[in-house]
């Protein structure tokens, strides 16, 4: 059977390392995005450097019009997906939460919650065995701050990780008869981008040091316990979290 691994938000940080990772293991590869053109052809030209088949997706993985597209491309490009990497997520500026919006809280929850569920729910369609499948793997990425909390700085971020979390210990007893493994992996500090988008690109440079382990993390090392999960070396593992906190 061959290696087909989808990754939403799989142009930048985790998800681009992830998907360099998978390339060389040998998968064929979706990446989807939102809107940075730029940086999906950079990591587009990274995988078919490394030999790897593989498409850049442009579309919002919280739209289920948009979420069914992309599996119809990868379907007739790349074959029948075996693994889904739920990456994509956001984030919004520092804040208590008498100072969030509904909006804000909308959105974050819109992405990071929803977008999931609808991925799942179209990659199940394909690898259940229930629907004819041969089964497959969903590695979902949640935070160290679905355990934390994240007071005065995004509570909002921190349980929408929190469901995630339900989400993929819930999935993972509803599927384990169906040969579809979910698991999910919590980063914490770790030195991408995405912390700019809470208006603190410095952050994890900030406060590297208060870890026990006295760094921050770097994406590929996130990228390396996400293909162990999606990997037949994890096939006894379903509904676990490994965290990627760096002691914290």
């Amino acid at each position: 059977m061959g290696k087909v691994m989808v990754i939403t938000g799989g142009t930048r940080g985790i998800g681009a390392a992830t998907a360099r990772l998978a390339a060389r293991e040998g998968y064929r590869l979706c990446i989807s995005y939102q809107t940075d053109d730029a940086h999906a052809r950079l990591t587009l030209d990274q995988l078919h450097a490394l030999g790897a088949r593989a498409i850049a997706f442009k579309g919002d993985a919280s739209n289920e019009d948009e979420v069914i597209q992309m599996f119809s491309r990868v379907d007739h490009e790349l074959g029948p997906v075996t693994v889904l990497v739920n990456n994509a997520a956001t984030i919004a500026e520092q804040s208590r939460l008498e100072e969030m919006s509904e909006f804000r809280l909308l959105k974050l929850m819109k992405t990071n919650v929803v977008g999931p569920m609808l991925c799942a729910k179209h990659a199940i369609a394909r690898m259940s065995s229930r629907h004819g499948g041969a089964g497959g793997s969903i590695v979902n990425v949640s935070s160290v701050a679905a355990r934390l909390g994240s007071p005065n700085e995004y509570v909002d971020y921190a349980s929408s990780k929190g469901a995630l979390d339900t989400f993929t210990l819930g999935l993972s007893k509803e599927l384990a008869a169906e040969r579809i493994r979910v698991n999910a992996v919590r980063p914490g500090y770790i030195h991408t981008d995405f912390h700019a988008l809470s208006g603190d690109p410095q952050r994890v440079h900030k406060l590297e040091k208060t870890l026990p382990i006295g760094r921050g993390g770097q994406p590929e090392e996130v990228a390396e316990a996400i293909l162990w999960l999606a990997s037949g070396l994890s096939s006894y593992v379903t509904g676990t979290f490994i965290d990627l906190g760096g002691g914290r």
